[in-house]
């Protein structure tokens, strides 16, 4: 039976700067603070890494500081036989704050959905409000006290047989 991949892709906009929500993804100590859990991330090519307490590991493929971040990917829940997926976060400043676009490829197939849930669950919604209690922390960066974070976020999936 051949393996069966699928691609999540997802836009999400924050009321940061591209740097701050690099960092939030990459410096472990804001990366544990947003997710609520132990982390080994790193802002270092080619540097393994951890998120939530083990359940994901990757590798830092690529990075471009407050623009792009490209790893490997996989969780403990990785089906036997598959290779690690690929993903792949683009941050753009745009008018108020930064948009990320994520592609994740390479997913087993059965776990896109779940994945595409967790995303959103677990990274974009504690991120909003993680930036939203920076900025409140930080007049100069947001005056007026007014909640800052994601403000929209969307997503399509596909799914794609290996030949």
């Amino acid at each position: 039976m051949p393996l069966r991949f699928g691609t999540i892709e997802q836009t999400a906009f924050f009321k940061a700067s591209p740097e701050q929500v690099y960092a939030a993804l990459l410096d472990p100590k804001k990366h544990s603070e947003f997710t609520g859990s132990p982390a080994t991330t790193s802002a270092r090519k080619g540097a393994s890494f951890t998120a939530w307490d083990g359940y994901i590991t990757g590798k830092n493929l690529e990075l471009v500081k407050g623009k792009k971040i490209v790893q490997e990917w996989k969780t403990t829940e990785w089906p036997d036989g598959y290779p690690v997926s690929r993903l792949e976060i683009t941050l753009a400043a745009k008018k108020g704050g930064t948009e990320l676009k994520m592609v994740h490829s390479s997913v087993p197939a059965e776990q896109v959905a779940e994945y595409t849930g967790g995303w959103k669950s677990a990274y974009w919604s504690p991120l909003k409000k993680y930036v939203a209690k920076r900025k409140e922390a930080s007049p100069k960066e947001g005056a007026g006290g007014k909640k800052r974070g994601l403000t929209r976020v969307g997503s399509r999936s596909r799914e794609s047989a290996s030949p």
